[in-house]
């Protein structure tokens, strides 16, 4: 493609044209297997933006790929023509029907923020699919999706009302529901449109046409089919013989995958919020034939979700920190559950339906444990379930649960039948699949585990999917029940609905496609499904030598390689969890886990650079840039991408060819600057706080103006201690408290008065001194950093051997043992034992709670309301809630936590001057917020030394340390 031609369209665009090497390798995969490097990405702002890359595509002869969260599964936003995105600027909520109940969207909608718009009206959007945090309408409309609810309130398809389209010509087209006479009026035209009109009707009304559909096309009992275009569901019309009263060929375009038109406004038909009581009771199987067994009699009763999940996915969930926590249900180690929702609108119902539920599973007597949630554990269980894709990225190394016969659906009477010669075709290839389902709507998430980067897999991979495909036909089951066919399953389209239907649809593609712009590949004359991996079949895997170790990954690459693609990190600061921040403030898919994760696989794979370090790209610099190393992803990616300590390898081993700045130094060298500063504290404090001289550091070292600049100080820490414990006996076991380089050098008063609440309450306290390294690890100063921690951990090891606790202040120093000091230390043995003898102080005074030996008679029983902002690295690595629970400890104080996600400062970056906005924007989307709408008596509690700076910088509120607040509470 021409650049100048690429050029004179940006010209044309309100939106943004971008065809960097970055920005197209951030769009060359979706959440599929498949890898197409694109000729640029569109970002249109306008209905006029969208018209000028149709004409654009047919000057140019070229493929649009229609994007928005890209968590397509088959290949269906892969291409090498020109992606348009439009989950940037097509977000808006247009209307709301209440009377209706119908609402008017842009695609790019989030499913589950529609969902909290139209809560405050008693409605929502049934399809509920295990994306619905970040997948977008448009999305849905295209795809069909259905998702865990269809069984209850049904798909897509049967939801959408009208599509305002762009069509190839560039007309603009609205398809929604009309009569059999304004149907013939529409043919009447002499606009595209028409013809549109006239063709289908010509193709439907022949009546060898409807019969070869009729026989051929999946039973019509199977709810979720998506195999080729909807041709079957026009036929329902009264216009073809059928008892529909009205014709809608949004229903065609629905489950389309942009290969027919560009949807540009949808219309949905919502549903009653569901009743309010609800229960769920998980079966749990010792065999999947046993779990299949039960599918058929519980779907006599009136389920709101009936899903299946295997051991393999279950074991999965174990290696996850956000969903260790959600296993709480899970009895023994079942080879499958079954989750069965029951929904009424009094307790009374309820419980009548749990009953006769529980009886109709007793009866058969083939599950060993039958645990009944209510209330928010239900959601901890279906968010256990959504993680379940992403989880199967957990599996260490290149073997990999692929999607390709993923998206099977029979009827249920077939289901147990269809995976018995299912389990048979696998043993014939040797292969143990996942199996993930949702079984109530026999919809079955089959997944083969393969290396795609071996020639013998990818054989195994078409073989497979031909067999499978085979056997969903003799089922006349629907081969793409909700993930669509795309690229992965098109090419078996002829072999399900036979060659004359395949035609039809050809023809159907011609009448609305005639220049072949429209996501081209996918549905008809598909791309071939074994061909565009994202790796090179048989490679010689590229050597990436790393200083810390990412052996748990088999090596950084394989870490990276991880990402599947799912895109939990494009959730919004408007879902819970705190990946990504800087995505929440910027919505570029380069600032997201899965951005950086794709970049950092193809730029070390394919490197641009002459140079032998691989690291050494503008591209992976600018990727990670905004990443504010808040460690979210490490516990809320569902495959465990940690883009931090990927980060900090890359920093380094790009700085290690290109040099280390003179900024970077300074912060990475702080703990020094700061020793030097607090000799002459008083005259350090005055320059930083001088308007005059402030301002000139700032600037001299790149500090972003607006920026207040921490004091230091200088203070004895044993002598202080030594005080206390001559005014108070130890009654309890002793303790370390690790006076890190914040506490020692800015934060003094903390430590302070963790020394005075440990001495007050009993604890024989000694100081350990020491630098984590965290200034250093966060500016990629890895040989520092290692040196570090291999003194530390040498000092340290003493502390363990004897199981005395080691307790740290704050949150990005103390954990720092537990998590990169694994990865730079010699001692495996040692580090582990020193990080399991670590903790947040918090931590520690939570389990001495809960063991009785500290008392709430301690403490004061004035009421207090607290508000709590934890530290990233203590959600990411611990819990929250041991900050709740030792500030709930005073029997009058009422806490609560904020659910801010991050504050935005992240040590360095917030001082940064280019970053300063982005790190005020970040603490602007949920923070500052909360914390400024508190009243003025609220107190503040905030663990992380740059939280509370960023705290006061947004709000001019002072935060407080927990341990602060409690020494605080303490009686005497």
């Amino acid at each position: 493609m021409n650049k100048n031609s690429l050029s004179n369209l940006q010209q044309d665009l309100e939106g943004e044209l971008r065809y960097d090497d970055l920005t197209k390798a951030l769009y060359a995969t979706d959440a599929s297997v498949y890898r197409k490097i694109p000729i640029g990405v569109a970002f249109p702002k306008s209905i006029a933006d969208i018209k000028s890359v149709i004409r654009f595509a047919n000057e140019e002869k070229i493929g649009l790929i229609p994007r928005t969260a890209g968590t397509s599964l088959a290949g269906q936003c892969v291409g090498d023509g020109l992606v348009v995105d439009v989950s940037k600027h097509f977000t808006k909520i247009i209307s709301l029907d209440e009377v209706k109940k119908q609402v008017t969207v842009q695609p790019g909608v989030i499913r589950d923020e529609l969902n909290q718009y139209l809560k405050p009206h008693g409605l929502f959007f049934g399809p509920n699919t295990s994306t619905s945090n970040r997948c977008m309408i448009g999305g849905m409309v295209g795809n069909n999706s259905s998702g865990t609810t269809s069984i209850q309130y049904g798909v897509t398809r049967d939801k959408v009302i009208s599509l305002k389209t762009i069509l190839a010509d560039g007309s603009e087209a609205e398809f929604g529901r009309i009569s059999s006479e304004e149907f013939h009026q529409k043919c009447a035209g002499s606009k595209f449109e028409a013809s549109l009109y006239k063709s289908i009707y010509k193709e439907l009304i022949d009546k060898e046409v409807a019969e070869e559909i009729i026989s051929n096309f999946p039973k019509p009992e199977i709810h979720r089919r998506n195999t080729g275009y909807a041709v079957d569901e026009l036929l329902k019309s009264e216009l073809f013989g059928g008892a529909k009263s009205y014709f809608n060929m949004a229903e065609l375009l629905c489950g389309s995958e942009g290969t027919l038109a560009f949807t540009t406004e949808i219309t949905i038909q919502l549903d009653d919020l569901p009743p309010a009581f609800s229960a769920m009771v998980v079966t749990h199987y010792t065999s999947l034939e046993d779990c299949l067994v039960d599918v058929v009699p519980v779907m006599e009763h009136p389920l709101q979700l009936c899903e299946m999940m295997d051991k393999v996915i279950l074991d999965c969930t174990k290696n996850n920190r956000a969903q260790m926590a959600n296993r709480f249900f899970v009895e023994g180690d079942p080879e499958a559950l079954l989750m069965l929702q029951l929904s009424a609108h009094t307790e009374v119902e309820l419980d009548t339906e749990i009953a006769s539920l529980i009886k109709t599973i007793k009866k058969s007597g083939l599950s060993y444990a039958n645990a009944i949630l209510v209330g928010d554990n239900i959601a901890k269980a279906i968010e256990l379930r959504k993680a379940g894709l992403g989880l199967l990225g957990n599996i260490v190394g290149d073997m990999k649960a692929v999607a390709c016969i993923e998206d099977t659906a029979v009827a249920l009477t077939d289901l147990k039948e269809f995976i018995g010669e299912f389990t048979q075709i696998m043993k014939g290839y040797d292969q143990k699949a996942v199996y993930y389902a949702h079984a109530g709507a026999g919809e079955l998430h089959l997944r083969p585990i393969l290396n795609l980067k071996k020639s013998s897999d990818v054989s195994l991979f078409r073989a497979i999917t031909t067999d499978v495909a085979k056997l969903t036909k003799k089922y006349r089951g629907s081969f793409s029940g909700e993930h669509g066919d795309g690229i992965v399953r098109a090419e078996f389209i002829p072999l399900m609905i036979g060659e004359k239907n395949y035609e039809l649809l050809r023809r159907v593609k011609s009448y609305f496609d005639p220049q072949g712009i429209f996501n081209i590949g996918k549905i008809v004359d598909a791309y071939p499904m074994d061909k565009s991996f994202r790796y090179e079949i048989d490679r010689e895997e590229p050597d990436i030598k790393t200083l810390m170790d990412f052996s748990d990954s088999e090596g950084i690459l394989k870490a990276a390689e991880k990402c599947n693609g799912s895109g939990d990190c494009r959730k919004t600061h408007h879902m819970s969890g705190g990946m990504c921040p800087s995505y929440h403030v910027t919505k570029n898919e380069k600032d997201t886990t899965r951005g950086r994760a794709n970049a950092l696989r193809e730029f070390l794979t394919n490197p641009k650079s002459a140079s032998q370090n691989a690291f050494d790209s503008a591209e992976l610099k600018e990727v990670f840039d905004l990443c504010i190393s808040c460690k979210a992803c490490a516990s809320e990616c569902p495959s465990n991408v940690d883009i931090s300590t990927l980060k900090a390898e890359f920093l380094y081993q790009y700085q290690e060819v290109n040099g280390y700045p003179l900024r970077g130094k300074l912060f990475a060298y702080n703990t020094m600057l700061n020793s030097f500063g607090s000799k002459v504290s008083g005259l350090t404090n005055a320059v930083y706080d001088s308007k005059l001289l402030g301002r000139l550091l700032k600037k001299a070292s790149g500090v972003a103006k607006e920026r207040s600049l921490p004091n230091v100080y200088s203070f004895n820490f044993d002598k202080y201690l030594q005080d206390f414990t001559n005014q108070n006996t130890a009654s309890k076991h002793k303790v370390v408290l690790f006076i890190d380089e914040f506490t020692k050098y800015l934060d003094i008063e903390v430590g302070k008065d963790a020394i005075a609440l440990l001495v007050k309450l009993g604890y024989d306290v000694e100081l350990f001194y020491a630098e984590s390294g965290r200034t250093f690890l966060s500016k990629g100063f890895l040989k520092q950093a290692q040196k570090l921690a291999k003194k530390n951990t040498k000092e340290l090891s003493r502390f363990a051997a004897l199981g005395l606790p080691i307790l740290g202040l704050e949150p990005s120093a103390i954990l720092s043992f537990r998590d990169e000091y694994l990865r730079m230390t010699d001692d495996k043995e040692v580090s582990k034992s020193i990080a399991d003898h670590s903790f947040l102080i918090e931590e520690f005074l939570a389990n001495e709670i809960t063991s009785g030996k500290i008392e709430a008679s301690a403490f004061t029983e004035e009421t207090k309301d607290i508000k709590i902002h934890n530290h990233c690295h203590q959600k990411a690595i611990s819990n929250q809630k041991v900050t709740f629970d030792v500030l709930n400890l005073p029997i009058n104080y009422k806490v609560t936590i904020i659910a801010s996600g991050c504050c935005g400062m992240a040590g360095s970056f917030g001082y940064e001057k280019e970053h300063y906005e982005t790190s005020m924007k970040i603490g602007a989307l949920k923070l500052f917020p909360a914390v400024s709408k508190t009243a003025p008596t609220t107190i503040i509690a905030a663990n992380g030394t740059s939280c509370r700076h960023q705290i006061f910088d947004g709000t001019k509120r002072i935060a407080k340390h927990p341990v602060s607040i409690l020494k605080e509470a303490l009686l005497n």
